[in-house]
């Protein structure tokens, strides 16, 4: 029973010295992951990294494309014609004969086979779609600045 009493003592004697200690709030050091200075400079770097992850992709997607060769097309767009906002004429050139062809959105028909095919200067070919040519456009890079 003495014992008991003895360990009664004790835990009470602890629980006033813990009740009489002032409560001291830890914080972590500035620059650490928990502070918000630090978690502030972390999603910042993120970002950067990934925006410049994105800008530098760009870059070599674009670099590669300049590399590809030109002359292993076999079937190549000479021109085409919007007659629509989903309708269109296409002249497309296989091998030495040109083909023009209907596209719709439900089908593909060839309409003519030209006997004589058309000459078309290379300025006037249409290197790139139409929406990356507009693009570009308001961008305020001229097709003409590529080459």
């Amino acid at each position: 029973m003495r014992a008991l009493t003895a360990l009664a003592t004790l835990l009470a004697s602890e629980a006033v010295i813990a009740a009489a200690a002032p409560a001291v709030p830890v914080t972590p050091p500035p620059g650490t992951p928990g502070s918000l200075g630090g978690q502030l400079a972390q999603m910042v770097f993120g970002l950067l990294l990934v925006v410049g992850l994105i800008f530098f992709l760009a870059w070599l997607l674009r670099r590669m494309q300049g590399a590809a060769p030109k002359g292993g097309q076999v079937i190549e767009i000479v021109g085409s014609r919007a007659l629509g906002p989903r309708d269109r004429l296409l002249l497309v050139q296989v091998g030495n004969e040109q083909i023009l062809i209907g596209h719709t959105p439900g089908s593909i028909e060839a309409l003519h086979v030209m006997a004589e095919p058309v000459e078309v200067a290379a300025s006037a070919r249409q290197a790139t779609p139409e929406f990356a040519q507009r693009l570009m456009e308001l961008m305020g890079k001229d097709q003409k600045d590529k080459k």
